[in-house]
């Protein structure tokens, strides 16, 4: 099993930054890709970013140039650095881990709790 939490939401204004941490924890598994989602009330949850092991991240339109996701590999660890925030961006954000379990095949996610993010105009 993988456990994922993740940390550093808040309260903050428009054309603010927040940067979040996500730490995945757990014994005998190999991170593939860690990323961000998030959910706005009464909306579906929406794909932020992803970093894999190979290639560069991607992002979603809508957080392009703005946010910046990065990895500390040795401490399985995921960030999003989020900067010229919007009102829009105001949600709940979770990180996500693809994990290979030794012993067993195939990929597996696990997902974080989330953290709150709310931006005020």
């Amino acid at each position: 099993q993988v456990h994922l939490v993740e940390s550093g939401g808040g309260l903050v204004q428009a054309g603010g930054s927040l940067r979040l941490s996500c730490a995945a924890s757990g014994s005998d598994f190999t991170i593939n890709a860690m990323g961000w989602y998030r959910q706005a009330p009464g909306k579906q949850r929406e794909w932020v970013a992803v970093l894999r092991n190979v290639g560069s991240a991607n992002y979603a339109d809508s957080v392009k140039g703005r946010f910046t996701i990065s990895r500390d590999n040795v401490k399985n660890m995921v960030y999003l650095q989020m900067d010229s925030l919007k009102p829009e961006d105001t949600a709940v954000y979770s990180c996500s881990a693809d994990v290979l379990l030794w012993g067993y095949e195939g990929a597996y996610t696990y997902w974080g709790q989330g953290t709150q993010v709310t931006v005020t105009s």
